[in-house]
Formats: structure tokens, C-alpha cells, sequence
């Protein structure tokens, strides 16, 4: 596509978007009655209208039924996360019987380092990509201390080379083809969520498989955002929260994978009730015996008003595909990013790849002086981005309901 720099270009390619209507399906934030700028849906996404009635028939159906709302509310609670497997699977390229919600992301990694977690005196190394997001450095470095090994010597940080910003796929496979016999796992981010690269996870997983590693992959920045295949992939687990592109609300519940081939293995996990063959759960066994799917590494009985509104927000995914997401998102970004690269003098660089195949809908600006107070004047007209430390600017066109003319109102501001 041709780009040209005007607000009724912009308009033009809103009017022929396929996808415009679902814009008018989400609350957005406004101030003195004028809408804000939105573009932070790579850190908190927007409420579906949806979300609301979704968590109200909950309401009722306990102020209703109470107890018995386990087996007659309109979607009754016992089995409410399978309601939620198929479409979850989609948007993450798995069997429905790979993936299942529960938790929150970074307890969900510790279950999964768990099981997938097997170290020995010759293979011990956790392998994590420099600049990942720090929940994931602390699970990664208190999972190596719970096995008696010095997260200094065993976390493995794959940084960039001197003077570029983010890995080439070729630098990290290899680096599996000379060091991957000592690794024992491998725990990345599917989207840094600092530079916004999407990484190969396809050759990634292949190189790093290749060498005997497990590999799993914190999705948190790509669900909802990149096409993901996991069970193609031969990904062996992942997880990621849904709060972001997935639109589920503040702190709502995440969701894991574990591939299929691993389902009936002996590998150990630690177990809950909710992970318990259902046939027999309420009989209250002495002997765990696991779910022979993903929902094997659940523990409790998950929260039905966050899986309500997580719900919500996936039918909304459901209509619009994963695929015509992807697509407009590719535009939005490269338009985005022909607006930005357009400013005279501008006091930032575009950390993140120009490559489609290695971004989602996230730019990262770096800039090179004052960029915390610009920030600081964005957020008074207006403007929702995020800061992160020490001077990047993240900014997330999301298909879903930012459009070509936020993107164009954006680079005016700048």
C-alpha cells in the first residue's frame, strides 16, 4: 500500500475497512467528554460493551441459584472454562485440549517450569532473552535458586549485538547449535514487550529442541496480537495474561498451554483438584489422577466473573478473526510508522523491527533526550501511550478499535 500524509487519507482507509464497525464495541476513556487518544492496549486493552451484561448474568444467576449455580446457571460454573477452550485455541494456533484459563501469568509459568523444569549437574541453564519483562526474570532466577543453582552462572541473557537493538534469529540458533546441550529450558517472550520484536518461535523452538531443551514462551504480548501456530510449532508450553490485546480487565485471569504430547506423560506437576479427572473429582480421592488435557495443571476452581468477561472479549475475537486482525494491524503499524518516520527533526528512533514478520501492532520510540517529559505532555492532551524506563515511548495501534485516524491524529501530536 501506498501511503500519503493527510488526515483524509487516513479517513479513506477507515471508510474501506472491514473491520471499522468493531471499533463502536468497546468503551473509550474520555475526558471533559471528548474521547482520548488510546494507543496503551498492548499494557491494559479497552472494555468490551459486552463485558457488563456478561458479568451481570453471573450476578444473577448466584443472587438466583447460589450453590446450585454450578449446575443451572445459564452457563453453569462447573464446566465454564471449557466454554472458553475453542475459541481460546484460536487465537493461539492450538488443540482445544492444549489450552485452558486459569491463574494469573506468572503463576502459571511456575507451575509449567514445574514440570518442564528438569535439571541436572550437566544441563541446568535457563535461556531468557536480555530486556525481558521482569516478572519473568525474577520466576526465572527464584526457579534456579529453588534447585540450588546461582541465577548469575544459570540465567542465560541473549542480548542483541553491540550497537543493534534487538536479536537476529541467526545470532540465537546459533548459539543453541554451540551451547544448547547445557540448557535445560528455555523460557521467551513470543513479542518483547520493551522493543516490541516478535521473535521466529518456530526456528527458535526447532534450534533449541534440536539440542534437547524444553522451550516454552511467555505469549503475553503476543496473544491477540501476532498469528500464533503453538501446536504446529511443536511449542512444548506457554503461557500469557489477558489483559492486554485479549481485553479481559484489570488483573483477569491468564491462560496456559501445554502441547499434546505431553498430556499423558510422567512429567510431575503440582497438583489440585481442579486438575483432577473429572469423573471422579467429587468422589474426593486420596490419588490425584490428571486430566489427560491442558486442564490437567489447573489447581482451584477458577473465578466465573473473570472468566465472564474474558468470554466477552473473545466472542468479539471470534467475528473478527484472527487473520483480518492480523492484516489490519499490519496496516495500522506501517502506517504508523511512515507518519512517524516523516517528522523533521525528531528526538526519537524506532527501536522496534520494520520487518512485519518480527513486530505485531506495537512501535517502541527511544528517544534521545527530554523523552519523559514529552511523555508527560502526550498524557496532558490526552493522549493514553506508556512510558518505560529509561526512555521509551510504547505506542499500540490495536485493530480491534484504534483506526487510521488515531493513528494520523498521533503523529500530529508528535
Amino acid at each position: 500500500m501506498k501511503f500519503e500524509k493527510s488526515e483524509s487519507f487516513a479517513i479513506s482507509l477507515d471508510q474501506n475497512d472491514p473491520l471499522r464497525e468493531f471499533r463502536a464495541e468497546f468503551h473509550i476513556p474520555k475526558m471533559d467528554g471528548k474521547e482520548h487518544l488510546y494507543l496503551c492496549g498492548n499494557s491494559l486493552g479497552l472494555q468490551p460493551k459486552s463485558t457488563k451484561a456478561a458479568i451481570l448474568q453471573e450476578l444473577s444467576d448466584w443472587e438466583t441459584f447460589g450453590v446450585e449455580g454450578h449446575f443451572h446457571a445459564k452457563k453453569p460454573w462447573m464446566a465454564y472454562h471449557e466454554y472458553l477452550n475453542e475459541k481460546l485455541a484460536r487465537i493461539v494456533g492450538a488443540k482445544s485440549s492444549e489450552v485452558v484459563a486459569m491463574n494469573s501469568l506468572t503463576t502459571n509459568l511456575h507451575l509449567l517450569m514445574a514440570s518442564f523444569y528438569r535439571p541436572t549437574k550437566l544441563r541446568h541453564k535457563i535461556v531468557i532473552e536480555t530486556s525481558a519483562f521482569p516478572s519473568d526474570q525474577y520466576a526465572v532466577a527464584s526457579q534456579l535458586r529453588f534447585h540450588g543453582y546461582d541465577p548469575h552462572e544459570a540465567m542465560i541473557e541473549l542480548a542483541p549485538r553491540p550497537g543493534e537493538d534487538v536479536l537476529r534469529t541467526e545470532d540465537i540458533v546459533a548459539w543453541f547449535d554451540k551451547n544448547g546441550s547445557e540448557v535445560a529450558l528455555v523460557l521467551m517472550g513470543g513479542v518483547n514487550y520493551y522493543t516490541g520484536q516478535a521473535f521466529d518461535v518456530s526456528a527458535i523452538t526447532k534450534a533449541a529442541q534440536d539440542k534437547g531443551c524444553f522451550v516454552g514462551w511467555d505469549m503475553a504480548h503476543a496473544a491477540g496480537n501476532i498469528l500464533l501456530k503453538l501446536h504446529e510449532w511443536n511449542v512444548d508450553f506457554a503461557a500469557w495474561c489477558s489483559y492486554k490485546y485479549l481485553n479481559s480487565g484489570p488483573g483477569g485471569i491468564a491462560a496456559a498451554f501445554v502441547h499434546e504430547k505431553h498430556h499423558a506423560s510422567a512429567l510431575p506437576r503440582l497438583a489440585g483438584w481442579w486438575g483432577h479427572d473429572k469423573s471422579s473429582r467429587f468422589t474426593m480421592p486420596r490419588d490425584f489422577v490428571p486430566i489427560q488435557t491442558a486442564e490437567a495443571w489447573q489447581l482451584s476452581n477458577p473465578p466465573i466473573f473473570q472468566l465472564a468477561a474474558f468470554d466477552a472479549s473473545l466472542e468479539i475475537f471470534d467475528r473478527a478473526g484472527m487473520n483480518s486482525l492480523r492484516k489490519k494491524s499490519e496496516d495500522l503499524t506501517s502506517y504508523l510508522e511512515f507518519l512517524l518516520e516523516s517528522i523533521p527533526n525528531k528526538l526519537f528512533k524506532i527501536i522496534t523491527p520494520k520487518e512485519k514478520a518480527h513486530r505485531g501492532c506495537q512501535l517502541s520510540l527511544q528517544f534521545t533526550s527530554g523523552g519523559k517529559n514529552f511523555f508527560e505532555k502526550l498524557s496532558r492532551a490526552g493522549v493514553i501511550a506508556d512510558w518505560r524506563e529509561p526512555d521509551v515511548i510504547r505506542v499500540a495501534p490495536v485493530p480491534l478499535y484504534n483506526s487510521f485516524l488515531d493513528v494520523w491524529n498521533f503523529s500530529r501530536f508528535l
